[in-house]
């Protein structure tokens, strides 16, 4: 069983070191069972979730029972897996979405992401945490409490697929899943320290019980430890479902074929300029002066730039979905759960920007997707002539848990509106829009390539003094995933020796409660 002693809590070499593929390969190479595997990855949640609350719910006993189901020849045989408790659904399992009055009603089928995730071979353990309707970058949901970062526990995993990020962090499992409507995968991998791929909007499957997340800004993929898993992965769930109001045709040849190219000479376009307003912190600034040179020394071509776009405008049209999806999102939570919209039932922060939704008439929803779609043809005007733009993910290193929450004399106005149902007022004291500065301020780059609907990735290259992981973020033309595959694996491979060991030796993965180790 080449060393596996399942379900004593030690730690299993070949289980933490290993990303998916790898994981698969033990099991095909008939060294440990896909049971052995389940078993492995139950032994690391229970041991490693308590003090980081990145899985809100389990699913051991399914596990179990579904090792007996999968394909032998599956790319991911046996290879545990986590969901980011939001689009991914499961039969007769509750889809929460953060929300206390979801995570009691259990789902009605599988989506079809998850029935092609299950087809390559994953074993899905549970499902991790995510802020209430993934509104937040970090990952602090009233229902369930804060996901904390195994780096610093103190400190966000980010969101909104914080959850999902920390449990691989902390190799409870090598991949989970994400959704990304304003860069809920690349916020968490930068954070954490992973590779997080959002692919271009329509290239993995939305339905069937969803017709467009989020205006068409959302899309679902995973969080990784490696290249090749996110690429494998795409190959195998790419393509629409019934009624996709996208479709994007299939590569030529497939995306791990791909990553395993050269990317040839890039002409890279490198800005640390907030795109949405803000300042960027001095060590998010060194990172990315250590990321430009080393682009100019793997032989690309660098040049200072970046599109241009009114970044008050923007973000005010972005808040302006934002707030108007999140209204409907209360309304059918309570629609669901059979009762009226209560204050009680919701964050401040849901409830904040629901009521800032109220405030929107039908003219001034469709005058912001107006000038978001045509804002978009702007940005994707500027890769005509560049392959690739680099910038950070984050303006700065993950903050302390709760400090971009509202505060308390916030949250009290916000219920106190709520209770009275005058959105206007809320409008008018301007707390969302202060909420919404803060958070763009966090995260300047990642939204705006949410609307473009193009593929970006945050890529672990950095790390601050305090030894929390810095990402850099690579977007590239619109579905072209490929080229980025490409130069995350020869930036993988040229940091193979630094970055990769030091991330695993760094991982006594300190918590509250000691080592994990």
């Amino acid at each position: 069983m080449v060393g596996f002693q399942v379900g004593d809590g030690a730690l299993i070499a070949e289980y933490d070191e290993l990303d998916g593929l790898g994981l698969a390969d033990l099991v095909k190479r008939g060294a440990v069972s896909a049971l052995e595997l389940v078993e492995t990855a139950i032994d690391r949640i229970v041991s490693r979730n308590p003090p980081l609350n990145a899985v809100i719910l389990t699913m051991f006993e399914e596990a179990r029972k579904a090792v007996d189901e999968v394909d032998a020849g599956a790319a991911f045989v046996g290879v545990p897996f986590l969901l980011k408790d939001l689009l991914a659904t499961v039969e007769g399992i509750p889809t929460s979405q953060g929300n206390r009055l979801l995570a009691k009603l259990p789902a009605t089928g599988d989506s079809e992401l998850v029935t092609r995730w299950k087809k390559a071979g994953l074993i899905v353990l549970g499902k991790t945490n995510t802020p209430e309707f993934g509104l937040t970058p970090y990952t602090e949901p009233d229902a369930f409490g804060p996901a904390r970062n195994p780096w610093d526990p103190d400190r966000t995993p980010g969101g909104s697929s914080g959850g999902s990020a920390a449990a691989v962090a902390a190799r409870m499992v090598p991949l989970a899943s994400g959704g990304d409507g304003g860069g809920s995968i690349r916020i968490p991998a930068s954070a954490c320290g992973l590779f997080g791929l959002k692919p271009t909007r329509g290239r993995t499957p939305a339905g069937p019980f969803t017709g467009e997340p989020c205006a068409g800004f959302a899309v679902e993929h995973v969080l990784t430890r490696s290249v090749r898993d996110s690429a494998t992965l795409l190959d195998l769930v790419q393509g629409p479902d019934v009624g996709a109001p996208h479709y994007l045709p299939s590569p030529p040849g497939s995306f791990l074929e791909a990553a395993g190219r050269p990317p040839g000479k890039l002409k890279i376009a490198v800005s640390a300029a907030p795109m949405l307003g803000g300042k960027v912190e001095p060590e998010i600034l060194q990172a990315f002066s250590a990321t430009a040179k080393l682009l100019e020394e793997l032989g690309h071509d660098i040049v200072e730039a970046a599109p241009s776009i009114d970044a008050e405008a923007f973000s005010l049209s972005f808040l302006s979905v934002i707030a108007a999806e999140l209204q409907v999102d209360i309304e059918e939570a309570t629609r669901a759960a059979g009762v009226p919209v209560r204050v009680q039932d919701f964050d401040p922060s849901t409830l904040g920007m629901g009521l800032l939704g109220e405030t929107l008439s039908a003219g001034e929803l469709a005058a912001a997707l107006r000038y978001l779609k045509l804002a978009a043809r702007g940005v994707s005007q500027f890769f005509e002539t560049y392959d690739i733009l680099m910038t950070p993910v984050l303006a700065r290193v993950p903050p302390p848990i709760g400090s971009l929450q509202p505060s308390a004399a916030e949250k009290k106005i916000i219920r106190a509106v709520g209770r009275v149902k005058a959105g206007w007022l809320l409008k008018r004291i301007g707390i969302a829009k202060r909420l919404a500065a803060e958070t763009f301020s966090f995260i300047p780059w990642t939204p705006v390539f949410n609307v473009t609907g193009q593929p970006a990735m945050s890529v672990p290259l950095c790390w601050s003094d305090n030894d929390l992981p810095i990402g850099m973020h690579f977007v590239g033309r619109f579905a072209d995933e490929e080229r980025l595959f490409r130069l995350a694996c020869q930036l993988e491979k040229r940091d193979h020796g630094s970055i990769v060991s030091r991330r695993s030796a760094n991982l006594s993965l300190r918590s509250p409660g000691g080592p994990f180790r």
